[in-house]
């Protein structure tokens, strides 16, 4: 049954960024930023009851506490040697940010400009390659537009579609980018040379806005959905239970 509330823009997001793990069995979820966490925890409080969540630093953890909040069950340790494991065994899902994501899913989070001479410095490469090598990896971008989504991005960190086919059958055996979310929509490579398709809009945004706000021609199919509104359920945990401080709407503003 759908919800008789109108949901904000950024519940929208949430809602988009749980679907990414819907179905994702018994991995775990990595997600980056305050959205994708509260996404992570809605998806393990409905639909994939199996998604394994920690408390952001070497705990797994047994309950799903709102943002912010210490988790009450610990049920395990995660050194950092054994997350590791796990991402090199694909029992990860992650969803990273990206200041600069391209028309075939590379990521840049190192720098802006050329590498030698950067006009600004970012994070780092740090775990995005092995990350999109060897686990499926999902991006949120909180801020749609022509700075983030680019037509070449001027370092790859996490490796994009193109850039395995190149290296070859070792980056491409389990090399996989589901989605990229964003505060317009939601998006994804399911084209025949794997370049960004539209997949969704979030409601109250058009086609032509994502086009202005996207630096390179996105494929766009003749009927894209809006992505789908929350559940009553799903609203009442994510206000009441998973963010009833609203830290989701600092990061995506209400339109």
């Amino acid at each position: 049954m759908s919800s008789t509330i109108t949901a904000t823009r950024a519940e929208y997001c949430v809602v988009a960024c749980a679907e990414a793990w819907r179905g994702a069995g018994e991995v775990l979820a990595t997600p980056m930023g305050t959205v994708p966490t509260i996404g992570a925890r809605l998806a393990k409080l409905t639909f994939s009851p199996e998604l394994l969540l920690t408390d952001g630093e070497a705990m797994l953890i047994g309950d799903v506490p709102a943002v912010g909040a210490k988790a009450e069950v610990v049920e395990g340790w995660l050194p950092y040697r054994q997350h590791l494991a796990l991402v090199a065994m694909g029992r990860r899902h992650v969803m990273m940010g990206a200041s600069q994501i391209d028309r075939h899913g590379n990521q840049n989070i190192s720098c802006i400009g050329d590498w030698a001479k950067p006009k600004r410095q970012l994070l780092g490469v740090r775990g995005a390659p092995v990350n999109t090598l060897n686990n499926p990896t999902s991006y949120w971008v909180p801020k749609h537009s022509t700075r983030v989504f680019v037509e070449k991005v001027d370092m790859v960190s996490g490796v994009g579609y193109d850039s395995a086919a190149a290296a070859g059958p070792a980056a491409t055996r389990y090399h996989r980018i589901p989605e990229v979310i964003s505060d317009l929509g939601v998006f994804d490579f399911e084209t025949p040379d794997r370049s960004m398709r539209l997949r969704s809009l979030h409601p109250g945004v058009t086609v032509d806005q994502v086009r202005e706000a996207t630096g390179f021609d996105l494929v766009v199919p003749d009927d894209v959905p809006y992505t789908r509104e929350p559940e009553a359920e799903e609203l009442r945990l994510i206000r009441e239970v998973l963010d009833p401080k609203g830290l989701r709407e600092r990061e995506v503003p209400t339109a």
